[in-house]
C-alpha cells in the first residue's frame, strides 16, 4: 500500500494537502484553547467571591473565639459571630461553585469546538487520501496482473487525448494498435494509465 504518488506534481499536491490539513488541525486546536482562556476570565468574580467569603468566615470565627473570653455575655457573643462565620463559608462555597461551573462550561466548548474542527477537516480530507490509495493500489495490482497491461491500455485510451501526447503514434491510430495487441503501444498505453494516477512503471 503506498500512502504517496511517485510523481513529483501529485505527490507535491499531496504533501501540500496533508500540511494544510494540520495546519487547519493546529488552528482549530489554538483557537479552541484561546476561547476556554476567555470563559475562564468568567471565573474571576466567583475567584474574588470564594476569597472574600473565606477571609470573612476566617475573621469571624476569630472574632468569635475571642468574644468567648469575655466574661459572662462570652457565649452570647460568639453564638452570632459563629453564625455570620457559617454564612461567610456558604458565600465562600458559592465562589466556588460559580467557578466550577465556569470551568465545565470552558471545558465542553473547547472541546465541542475542537471535535467538530477536527470532523470538518477529515470530512474534507480523509476520503480523498483514502480514495487514492485504494485507487492506486487496484491499479498497480492490475499493472502486475497477467493480462492487466491491456486493461490499462484501455483506460488510458478512454482518457484524455492530452495525456496520450507522449506516445509517437498518432491518437487515431493507438486505438487500432491496441485492437491489433501492439505490445508497445499496450506498453506505452498502461505506462499513461499510472501516471495519470501518480504512479510510475
Amino acid at each position: 500500500m503506498r500512502l504517496y504518488a511517485q510523481t513529483r506534481a501529485r505527490r507535491c499536491r499531496q504533501v501540500l494537502a496533508d500540511l494544510i490539513a494540520m495546519a487547519l488541525l493546529a488552528a482549530a486546536v489554538w483557537f479552541a484553547m484561546t476561547v476556554h482562556d476567555g470563559i475562564m476570565l468568567l471565573a474571576e468574580p466567583g475567584r474574588k467571591v470564594e476569597d472574600a467569603g473565606g477571609s470573612l468566615a476566617s475573621g469571624l470565627g476569630d472574632a468569635g473565639d475571642a468574644a468567648s473570653h469575655v466574661p459572662l455575655v462570652g457565649g452570647i457573643l460568639k453564638k452570632p459571630l459563629q453564625s455570620a462565620a457559617e454564612a461567610s463559608n456558604g458565600l465562600s462555597d458559592a465562589g466556588q461553585s460559580m467557578q466550577d461551573m465556569v470551568g465545565r462550561v470552558a471545558d465542553l466548548t473547547a472541546l465541542v469546538l475542537i471535535v467538530t474542527s477536527v470532523a470538518i477537516v477529515l470530512a474534507l480530507w480523509l476520503p480523498p487520501r483514502v480514495r487514492w490509495i485504494r485507487r492506486s493500489a487496484r491499479i498497480r495490482g492490475l499493472f502486475d496482473a497477467p493480462g492487466g497491461a491491456d486493461l490499462l491500455a484501455l483506460r488510458a485510451l478512454t482518457g484524455p487525448v492530452r495525456d496520450l501526447a507522449s506516445i509517437s503514434v498518432p491518437p487515431g491510430g493507438l486505438a487500432d494498435a491496441w485492437r491489433r495487441a501492439d505490445e508497445r503501444v499496450i506498453s506505452d498505453l498502461s505506462q499513461v494509465a499510472l501516471r495519470q494516477v501518480g504512479l510510475r512503471p
